[in-house]
């Protein structure tokens, strides 16, 4: 695994070549905050590859929408297909049927099954999805350790799709971290997928405050989540100076809640840098060039004390 150095590999293709290439790029969820940022990422980054158009389609989280929209991509004998898994699982196929075709593919964001299988002009860019949990769960063990609470806190977490290898890595990996440090003290009480959506985590948490529960921390795996969370929180008048709450990803509104002393800690994917490098790597892989199979851009951990630094990064 590699990094990705995006602006070489930018200025390369758009010196080498003047031909026009058609990307067929389905996303998992038009609806879902993260994804939109890839999706605006992807059409910036085309702008400026040159000679390349997008034809971007929403999945709906469906997987078998998610494969006729490939099927069609290949039928329409698009140079490049770019995907956000809406089911990690179906990777294999999607595979199977555009090394048939002989289309390079490039999976984006979602680690698909067959990571360790990609055929011949394909990859994967994402992130190290358990350093975003690892993180997270170090920075709130501080502020466990500060408040006085490692030895008996109740810690809840709220997963994405548990369809998506990225929620199982980076729950596993918040409570690694927990149960390897200073807050092996900590109690996971419960967790449970609130599928990446806002709606879903405040109804949790409801639920978990309506049972008389105590709520210490709550990791969430991504902002959406964090805030509905805090929503919940705060329509029962809790107070949110008793509660720790993590989320990942840094989006604009996650950082409002920061701002606002909601959300104590978030780590920023970067939307922008995984969308520009998987661009590059579709466009690359059209014109004869090769990409490391896996292309991975660093989390980084935001706390109040740096958020400023990522106003405009998300």
């Amino acid at each position: 695994m590699k990094s990705f150095c995006v602006a070489a590999i930018l200025a390369a293709l758009t010196a080498s070549a003047a031909s026009a290439e058609t990307i067929g790029v389905s996303m998992q969820s038009f609806d879902n905050n993260f994804q939109t940022l890839l999706r605006e990422g992807l059409s910036a980054r085309a702008s400026k590859a040159g000679g390349v158009t997008l034809q971007i389609e929403d999945a709906q989280t469906d997987v078998s929408r998610q494969l006729n929209q490939v099927n069609n991509f290949i039928a329409a004998g698009v140079d490049a297909i770019i995907v956000t898994l809406a089911d990690t699982s179906a990777a294999p196929g999607i595979s199977e049927a555009a090394e048939k075709a002989g289309i390079p593919l490039v999976y984006l964001n979602l680690q698909p099954d067959n990571i360790d299988r990609l055929p011949a002009k394909q990859a994967y860019v994402g992130s190290k999805e358990t350093d975003s949990g690892r993180l997270g769960a170090e920075a709130a063990c501080e502020i466990l350790k500060r408040n006085g609470k490692t030895g008996d806190a109740q810690a809840y977490i709220l997963m994405g799709d548990l369809a998506h290898q990225a929620s199982r890595d980076r729950t596993s990996s918040v409570k690694e971290t927990l149960a390897a440090g200073d807050c092996k003290g900590v109690t996971i009480a419960d967790e449970q997928s609130a599928a990446w959506t806002r709606t879903n985590a405040m109804d949790l948490t409801t639920n978990w405050i309506t049972a008389g529960r105590p709520i210490d921390a709550i990791f969430a795996n991504n902002d959406e989540m964090a805030i509905g969370a805090i929503q919940a929180l705060k329509a029962a008048g809790v107070s949110m100076d008793s509660v720790v709450v993590v989320g990942i990803d840094a989006t604009q509104d996650g950082l409002a809640a920061m701002a606002n002393g909601d959300l104590d800690v978030t780590v920023f994917q970067n939307a922008r840098g995984q969308s520009a490098s998987a661009l590059d790597a579709a466009v690359a892989l059209v014109r004869g060039h090769s990409v490391d199979k896996q292309v991975m851009v660093p989390f980084e951990l935001v706390t109040p004390a740096n958020m400023a630094d990522y106003a405009h990064q998300n």
